[in-house]
């Protein structure tokens, strides 16, 4: 066993006893954790979650900044009751025409301030919208293409590098169709 598997499998341990912890015990792991006294009025089950994650925080790290400001952001939003605010850059704007081809049929749908008009129609969502089109349930987002903001996470922000751009003179080969034998398989 490695150290990291083996320090990971001693944290995941203490945290498993944490539920049976008394509640002194649980403050004064809370003040060893976070520096100050637990606020009095935080319930028993609650205090076992919260020194659960400080102590994942401390052996792994927390929250990048990124994601702290945006969630301030948000709670300030919701705190100031403007939903638009809260839902962030991925809503599409309202005014948006989005056109899709379906079946030799265009289809253009225009983004409102609540839900989507299709066809002298007002849904509220984009799937929906695609539902009534093709009669079976799509992402929205997948059926029209639309590409949602990437992740701030670099290892989710894209495809991976192509392979062909590691050799300078490769050139793509076609792909045979993939052959399967049918014979006596049973469903």
């Amino acid at each position: 066993m490695s150290r990291g598997t083996i320090e990971d499998a001693a944290l995941e341990a203490e945290i498993g006893r944490l539920p049976a912890l008394s509640l002194l015990e649980l403050r004064t792991r809370w003040k060893t954790l976070f520096g100050h006294s637990a606020p009095k009025s935080l319930r028993r089950n609650f205090l076992a979650r919260a020194v659960a994650y400080q102590m994942q925080v401390e052996a792994y790290g927390g929250l990048s900044v990124a994601i702290k400001r945006r969630l301030r952001e948000i709670a300030d939003a919701v705190r100031n009751r403007d939903a638009t605010a809260a839902l962030g850059s991925n809503r599409i704007k309202p005014g948006t025409q989005m056109i899709r081809q379906w079946q030799n049929t265009t289809h253009k749908v225009t983004a409102l301030n609540e839900g989507f008009e299709w066809d002298g129609r007002t849904y509220k969502s984009l799937s929906a919208v695609a539902n009534a089109i093709t009669g079976t349930n799509w992402n929205g987002y997948a059926f029209f293409g639309i590409k949602r903001a990437p992740s701030s996470n670099k290892n989710a922000a894209g495809p991976r590098r192509n392979t062909l751009d590691a050799v300078p003179d490769a050139e793509a080969a076609p792909v045979s169709p993939l052959k399967t034998k049918t014979g006596n398989r049973r469903a």
